[in-house]
């Protein structure tokens, strides 16, 4: 280890910074966030340090650098274009053993400036030593990505209730399990999501009754497809699970992002083969949050957009189990963007509908004066196996028989294939490619030779 990290308490201690540049403001707005005493010694200075000087939030002490600066100073850092000057300031520090930091000079540092995330009270610091600044930029974005603007609060309700639960639980073995248990729960999805009240209700029952089971279910749209396209929520999600349950559309590469010792059990449905129903995947829901774990419910998609999400949600609502929301990329934006054709657009299309083909004539009576209306964009979701009713529908109700369609399977996968045609061309168009497909009716549909971007088409 070249550096030993450490977190220092810089609360009411004197810092000296010698420049008042753009590099020295970054440096005095980390220490203001610590509450030190900021004193600076500059020529000139910056207008944003000169409004803090006017706020007295720092002090501007001297124009030249003295020795006689340093007495009582915690730190130093030498922020300025004159070498001489920061060699000099180095040297007089490391022989008073006072903490120096010559910026952009590693060798003339005694400590330096790590990445910092900053969640308090929950402080993460990354640190390469100096030698791939870039590559720590980029490790700082993934860290921060993983923790919620909230994650801090999470620790400051823990240490609010710490005394109360060590006064409960003498052992520190219970305590342990208590606080595992509690941060393993619904808890810290309420808290970041800004329901402190609910997320101490929970604190306070498992204090109560620290056997009781607390389950969830979460339900997670898992996009149309490509895992590229997953949810950084969705992700954060899936390994956190104990369970999955997911469906017919979920590829491998999605299901690489659970966590390898959850349990992953396939619900999956397609249409004229036989599966499981939809009764007993609610009930498996309910069971296993009822065994205290937390639960994927993994849907391609979105799970309120033909994804029966609505009613798995209202299922488990009657059952008292905890329940969330994770939306997804439904597949009609998804796919319609990987195919270059824009579902709505001020010269083609002043709305877009989405509808499902799979019951399509099973006893629901849609609307085709309104389907038919050229003005929307139809985007059909399972409408393979009601394509020619839905083309013959279609044009009695006064769509043009020319009216531009396509057909997109396994859409923003590598396999993704375009078949592009006319709406009196459907039925033969969908013997000619696989499942699953979406089909787009509309003018918009006419952009997508110009559009595209991800895959070649296929014109029928």
């Amino acid at each position: 280890m070249d550096y030993l990290p450490v977190f220092l308490d810089l609360k009411s201690k004197n810092i000296l910074i010698i420049g008042a540049g753009d590099i020295a403001l970054n440096k005095i707005k980390i220490l203001l966030s610590c509450k030190a005493i900021i004193n600076i010694i500059s020529q000139d200075v910056s207008l944003e340090i000169q409004d803090l000087i006017k706020n007295k939030k720092i002090f501007w002490i001297s124009k030249e650098f003295k020795i006689s600066f340093l007495e009582n100073m915690f730190l130093v850092i030498a922020a300025t274009n004159n070498t001489k000057l920061n060699k000099k300031i180095f040297e007089i520090c490391n022989k008073n053993r006072i903490l120096v930091n010559v910026v952009d000079d590693k060798s003339r540092c005694s400590f330096i400036f790590p990445s910092i995330i900053n969640r308090s009270p929950i402080i993460v610091a990354i640190s390469s030593a100096g030698k791939a600044p870039v590559l720590l930029r980029l490790l700082r974005k993934k860290i921060e990505s993983m923790l919620p603007i909230k994650f801090g609060n999470i620790a400051k309700i823990a240490g609010k209730w710490r005394e109360i639960v060590k006064n409960n639980f003498s052992n520190i073995l219970e305590r342990k399990n208590f606080w595992e248990k509690l941060f393993n729960s619904i808890f810290i999805q309420y808290v970041i999501n800004g329901q402190e009240k609910k997320a101490i209700s929970i604190l306070k029952n498992m204090i109560k009754r620290p056997n009781t089971l607390i389950g969830e279910v979460i339900l997670v749209g898992a996009g149309p497809g490509n895992s590229d396209l997953l949810t950084l929520r969705a992700v954060q999600v899936m390994q956190d699970a104990d369970v999955v349950l997911y469906d017919n559309l979920i590829s491998k590469d999605i299901l690489n992002f659970i966590r390898r010792d959850a349990k992953c059990i396939y619900v999956g449905k397609k249409a004229g083969i036989k599966s499981i129903t939809q009764k007993k995947i609610i009930k498996l829901l309910i069971f296993l949050a009822k065994e205290g774990k937390k639960v994927v419910r993994l849907k391609g998609g979105d799970p309120f957009i033909f994804g029966r999400g609505g009613e798995e949600l209202e299922a488990l609502k009657n059952a008292n189990i905890n329940v969330q929301v994770v939306p997804g990329i439904t597949a009609g934006i998804g796919i319609s963007a990987y195919s270059g054709i824009p579902l709505t657009h001020r010269d083609y299309a002043q709305g877009v509908i989405f509808i499902t083909g799979h019951k399509c004539f099973n006893n629901v009576l849609n609307n085709w004066s309104v389907l038919s209306d050229s003005s929307y964009t139809l985007v059909i979701y399972m409408a393979s196996l009601k394509a020619s009713e839905i083309s013959k529908q279609l044009i009695l109700n006064g769509r043009l028989q020319s009216t531009p369609v396509a057909i997109i399977s396994q859409g923003t996968t590598i396999k993704q294939k375009v078949t592009i045609g006319r709406l009196d061309e459907i039925d033969k168009i969908f013997k000619l490619t696989i499942s699953p497909s979406l089909l787009i009716i509309g003018d918009v549909v006419s952009l997508h030779k110009k559009l595209t971007w991800f895959k070649d088409s296929t014109l029928f």
